[in-house]
């Protein structure tokens, strides 16, 4: 080698070797000097997503275990921006458009979107059924089914990913849908029983960094599932009581239905429902179905004028004050005016002397006037109402409960007139659960019982059994055991449609006028209502049955006892409740 030329070998060699020094000085300050954490925490950034988990939400069954609310497995479909090639994007579009249901063009914007605000992950659709989910999985027909997160075995969808989560499940469709409520995407309960003890159920989510990794879901934190309930509902009478509603509804042509079932020892509730009544799979529907200001659930969310099944209030408190009893004649001479309004009897007629069981048996509104005016007066009867639980919401454990509508003498506004009215329940607006709660008064000597409709709270693998709970005692024992065997008589000597063969039962009809809009009421138009109990040696239930607007009749003794004949001759059998005759023989009763 020339010696001319050899410092330039030696000077490069130097000079690469500077080179390579600086860079290991570069490399070793980047990873160990201020910037390195920056480039550490974009590292973990973009290695991890932002989430919350939400725990399993527990599960509702009926009181025998039957499940009525669970959950099921769905997928969240999304993209990972990084793997986006050339095609892709439209090719996913297709892919989600025809085997998901999603809208291609709004696919498009959210991965456009996506890419322009540098984001590593976008949802495209949720809420994906398996099925579907299998469909991208074996979308190439040539290549293995995908595995794991991915989502497709197609090249052309590998930035696809597949997120399993849980969303809320009802097995029974539509099956006590108004007093389950239903869970909407974002976890939270609506109407009924979720929306109640929506906590409870929820649990407690947790929002977490995850690791888009899924080799590293061993990280996840392990999150308590929400509590689960068991209903007082019995699955069986809650099938069988919306059967019977919507036979009786294609009967009489009526608008809607309600019915409660209640065991009135203890105020458990064995069945509730009301029309219409909601697909809770499907609940995107339930604009359609309630429309203005319809209830999602009548029986504690809608109040309505009672009518006749109101004066077991009156009658009541004059029984208890000692004014009245039931052989208590009185001169029914067909109108009876008070406070500047005259009433008359449902038929116009006067029906002679009666005695109270008499005017409870014909449901004749002067001798219940008379008897409210001239015999327990309006301070003492506002008491009784009062007392009975009305104008004040009942504590079920039910979402969305109104409170009534109810003017006393010390409320602006009232007038004597209205104690005329009232006394045969118009003029004052009740929900049916506030009825059935104020008739377990006279079934559980004098004690009202509070309705619930929770049995028990299962958490942590032990079950909370929930204790019975009472509003106070309106009446006493006594007065309660003369108005059931009084309305037991009442519907006897009428030959009511609401008897069962085989059972001695207690009850009262109402049929009142529609209010309209102008004040007046509509005579063509009436709310049709049974509230009835028994067998009455031994109560082991309360039904209420309330039909609106039917068109076949316009009276309750046509169309709502029967609902509840129809009802009871059914409950009688589910309940394992032997007729009067077998059961005293066998010393089952009182």
């Amino acid at each position: 080698m020339p010696r001319l030329h050899s410092w330039r070998y030696f000077f490069s060699a130097a000079v690469f070797g500077l080179v390579g020094v600086l860079i290991f000085w570069r490399a070793f300050a980047l990873q160990t000097g201020a910037q390195a954490e920056a480039f550490i925490d974009q590292s973990k950034f973009y290695s991890r997503l932002y989430t919350t988990i939400y725990p399993p939400r527990g599960e509702i069954y009926d009181r025998n275990g039957s499940l009525l609310a669970g959950n099921r497995t769905v997928y969240e479909v999304g993209v990972n921006l990084a793997s986006l090639r050339g095609e892709a994007p439209k090719a996913i579009a297709l892919a989600l458009s025809s085997l998901v249901g999603a809208d291609y063009n709004r696919v498009l914007e959210l991965i456009a979107y996506g890419q322009e605000n540098s984001l590593v992950y976008v949802v495209l659709a949720d809420y994906i059924l398996p099925e579907k989910v299998n469909l991208l999985r074996n979308y190439n027909a040539e290549r293995e089914p995908s595995e794991g997160r991915a989502c497709s075995n197609d090249p052309a969808l590998i930035a696809l990913e597949c997120r399993q989560h849980l969303a809320r499940s009802y097995p029974e469709f539509d099956l006590a849908s108004n007093v389950l409520g239903f869970v909407n995407q974002d976890n939270y309960g609506n109407f009924g029983v979720e929306q109640q003890y929506q906590d409870l159920l929820a649990g407690v989510p947790e929002s977490i960094w995850v690791p888009t990794d899924p080799n590293q879901a061993e990280v996840l934190p392990n999150i308590p599932g929400g509590a689960s309930l068991v209903l007082t509902l019995d699955r069986e009478i809650q099938t069988m009581v919306e059967d019977v509603l919507d036979e009786h509804i294609l009967l009489s042509g009526a608008e809607s239905a309600t019915a409660i079932v209640m065991d009135p020892r203890n105020g458990e509730i064995l069945a509730m429902t009301s029309t219409p009544r909601l697909d809770l799979n499907n609940y995107q529907t339930y604009t359609e179905l309630y429309d203005g200001d319809r209830p999602y659930n009548r029986a504690v969310g809608q109040v309505y004028e009672p009518g006749s099944i109101f004066k077991v209030i009156t009658v009541a408190a004059a029984f208890d004050m000692g004014v009245s009893y039931p052989e208590q004649v009185y001169p029914d001479k067909g109108v009876f005016s008070h406070g500047g309004i005259t009433v008359r009897n449902w038929n116009g007629a006067a029906w002679g002397d009666q005695t109270i069981l008499g005017c409870m048996q014909h449901s004749l509104n002067v001798c219940l006037a008379d008897l409210a005016v001239n015999k327990v007066g309006a301070e003492k009867f506002y008491e009784y109402v009062e007392a009975f639980g009305f104008g004040r919401p009942t504590g079920v454990d039910m979402a969305n409960e109104q409170l009534g509508s109810l003017r006393t003498p010390a409320v602006a506004g009232w007038y004597p007139s209205d104690l005329v009215t009232n006394s045969f329940g118009q003029g004052l607006a009740v929900t049916p659960m506030q009825m059935v709660m104020s008739v377990s008064a006279f079934v559980n000597d004098g004690k009202m019982a509070i309705p619930h409709i929770v049995k028990a709270v299962v958490q942590d693998g032990s079950q909370y059994s929930l204790s019975p709970q009472y509003a106070g005692a309106p009446i006493s024992a006594e007065t309660a055991r003369t108005m059931t065997n009084m309305l037991a008589d009442s519907l006897e000597y009428e030959s009511s449609l609401a008897m069962v063969p085989g059972y001695r039962l207690a009850g009262k009809t109402g049929t009142a006028q529609i209010p309209t809009p102008n004040g007046t009421y509509d005579p063509n138009q009436t709310n049709t209502s049974f509230i009835g109990w028994g067998p009455v040696d031994d109560p082991r239930f309360i039904v209420f049955v309330w039909i609106e607007r039917p068109e076949s009749s316009i009276w309750a003794s046509e169309v709502a006892a029967p609902a509840f004949a129809d009802i009871v001759e059914r409950l009688v059998v589910l309940m394992n409740i032997p007729p009067d005759n077998q059961r005293l023989a066998q010393g089952q009763g009182d």
